[in-house]
């Protein structure tokens, strides 16, 4: 497990922030909960894993609380951000987390499977711009991150409707961007590769074809995020910032396989 060192415990990018975090209850999503009040923010996170976000709630302390939050919902999106505010103050952060992953060729994935995987990992996500939007504005600043995958940069086999999705979210990103440039907001994109978690179950822990040869630490996508949301990323918006091992750079591992005949 990947662990911050002295100098990176000591970082202080985001004090003073206020962050809402989807899908923060396991995974990617807690180490970014964590990583983030460890760096100054006070953090609102949501999930449907209630017992999850509780205990992890408790574990942490009085600078981060749970809201339960379905993304598909824009009611539930506002009543985050209304925890948040009353809670913290307003929002400066959105990290877009959540996401689903379900399996299915392009000729087995069903209508109903396609639609479901669209709705919690790219129309959730903008319910969440649109959620946080007029805070931001009154404010003059704000950042948002949506947790895209390598998926959304290349395809992927058996994929459909994940690939589709982060693509998507990719799009998104860009299209935000520019309309909320003028308002002090800037929206980036970070894209994991293969990184341990209840998604990459089987998953080959040494993975031949990628540059690294090794799955990514949940905490190593959230250094990234960290890093863009601060104001030490003031310049970058409309950006994708990946985090991948060396997956979209190409393939690896070529002479093992052909040593390996």
């Amino acid at each position: 497990m990947v662990k911050e060192g002295r100098g990176m415990a000591e970082n202080r990018s985001l004090e003073g922030k206020v962050a809402i975090i989807s899908g923060g209850a396991r995974g990617i999503g807690a180490a970014h909960v964590r990583l983030f009040v460890a760096r100054g923010a006070r953090v609102v996170f949501g999930d449907v894993l209630d017992a999850e976000a509780t205990a992890l709630a408790a574990e942490i302390g009085s600078r981060v609380c749970y809201q339960r939050l379905d993304v598909r919902l824009p009611e539930d999106w506002a009543a985050i951000v209304d925890r948040a505010t009353a809670e913290f103050g307003p929002v400066d952060i959105l990290v877009n987390n959540a996401a689903i992953h379900r399996l299915g060729a392009v000729d087995e994935c069903s209508l109903e499977t396609f639609r479901e995987v669209l709705d919690i990992n790219l129309c959730g996500v903008l319910l969440g711009i649109q959620a946080v939007t007029p805070g931001m504005k009154a404010l003059g600043r704000g950042s948002i991150v949506n947790i895209a995958s390598t998926a959304g940069l290349m395809g992927y086999a058996g994929l459909a409707a994940y690939v589709s999705a982060k693509f998507g979210v990719q799009g998104l990103t860009k299209a935000a961007a520019l309309d909320l440039a003028d308002f002090g907001i800037r929206v980036n994109s970070v894209h994991p590769g293969a990184v341990r978690s209840a998604m990459t179950e089987g998953y080959p822990e040494e993975p031949r074809l990628m540059a690294m040869h090794r799955l990514g630490d949940p905490l190593e996508i959230a250094r990234m995020s960290a890093f863009v949301a601060s104001d030490d990323a003031s310049f970058s918006t409309g950006g994708a910032f990946v985090v991948d091992g060396g997956t979209v750079a190409g393939i690896a591992g070529i002479r093992r396989m052909e040593e390996r005949g």
